[in-house]
Order: C-alpha cells, then structure tokens, then sequence
C-alpha cells in the first residue's frame, strides 16, 4: 500500500504539470515556441503568401453594364469591391451582418446582400447597382416612384429599398412564391401583403414603409 507522503507527492506532480500544459496552451504561437525553444513557423492560410501577406485576386464583373476588371484580396466583401476599388458608394453599409437590407444589389438578376458574399465568388457575373437603375436626369420608374410617393426620409436605406423593389416585382412577375403565397400553382398577387413579405429584408430605420408599398404598387399598376 502506497504511503500518505508518497500520494500527495503524486497529486502535487499532477497539478503542477497541468498548470504548466494550461500556460502553454494560453501562449501566443510564437511566445510557446520562445518558451520551448521549438522552431515553428504558423502554417500559412490559403490564399496567403508565406510571409502572412494577403494574396490579390484577379476578378472581372459586368458592373451596370460596364466591363471591369478588379485586383482584390480574397478576403473582400462584394460590397467593399464596389464601394473602396469601383467607388460604387450609392450601395450602403449597414449592418454589415445580411440583417438590414442597406446593401442590396442585383446580381444576374436576383437580389442579394452584397456584404454577405465575397467579390471573388462573381468573377464573370453581372451586378446592378443603384446607380446602374437609373440617373438623376433619366430615374428608374421605381426611382420616380419612390419619390412621388415619399417612400423615403434620411435615404440610408433607400438604395438597397430599391433594388429589392425592382426585384421583388420581377419575382412575382416570373410566378417565384413567398411565405404568405396562398396558391403556389398560381402566379402571386400583387398585394400589399405579398411586397411587404418580400420587402421584409430590408430594414427602414425611419419607418417609411406604407410609402415604400405605394410605390412599389404604383410601379406594379403602371407594368400590368
């Protein structure tokens, strides 16, 4: 049978060799490697040159109808893309998190949040941003609709209100379902319940959303 002494020796060799592995594991990789004396160089990411750097991608879009050709780090958002390198900055950040809406663009014809994807993933794909919908001089009938009914107030979030907008009607033109479709054999309605179910992405801080629906079924009227 072992004796008391030799036990708690054993316990305190356990504790102190835990505590040492807990320090260790707390280490930044190179402190660790100074402390142990380990030659260890961290793994490189891909996509990163060995020197930590990022490495640029090469990226062609079709933005609003123009070629353009991008050198990115593969980390960039579609929204950084446009807004830092094509000086897009009618596109907003928002929340930068896909929750507000306030960076909604068109790409090959559907609508997304462009923080929510990477620039790299569309080489070769069409984008539409706010600015390729229409000009001060030659507005989008959405655009003249959005101000005829004052579907707007501090205009942050009116950008990206009328991307999904424009998309919204093209979705229930081409028959896509919502949430509140009743019959998914027919073509939608154009109710203000169905644009209200489909602009739901799309936050407005400043609550203009009755306006924002008028619009929307003032541009839908006027197509029928």
């Amino acid at each position: 049978m072992e004796k008391i002494d030799d036990l708690n020796t054993g316990r305190r060799n356990v504790l102190i060799a835990g505590a040492a592995s807990a320090a260790a594991v707390g280490l930044p990789l190179t402190g660790h490697a100074q402390a142990t004396g380990a030659n260890v160089r961290p793994a490189a990411a891909p996509g990163s040159a060995t020197n930590g750097a990022p490495v640029p991608a090469s990226v062609s879009l079709k933005v609003n109808g123009k070629a353009r050709t991008l050198k990115v780090e593969t980390r960039t958002s579609l929204l950084d893309a446009l807004r830092e390198h094509l000086m897009l900055t009618g596109t907003k950040k928002g929340c930068d998190h896909g929750q507000c809406g306030a960076c909604t663009v068109i790409v090959n014809g559907q609508r997304i949040n462009s923080c929510l994807t990477l620039a790299v993933m569309h080489d070769g794909d069409e984008v539409t941003t706010i600015e390729g919908l229409g000009t001060p001089g030659k507005m989008h009938p959405m655009q003249a609709a959005f101000v005829k009914h004052d579907g707007y107030q501090c205009g942050y979030c009116t950008p990206g209100q009328i991307c999904s907008a424009v998309s919204v009607l093209d979705e229930m033109k081409r028959g896509i379902p919502s949430h509140v479709t009743a019959d998914l054999n027919a073509r939608p309605l154009l109710s203000a319940d169905e644009m209200r179910e489909r602009m739901s992405g799309n936050i407005c801080r400043c609550g203009a959303y009755s306006n924002i629906v008028d619009a929307m079924s003032d541009v839908a009227g006027s197509a029928a």
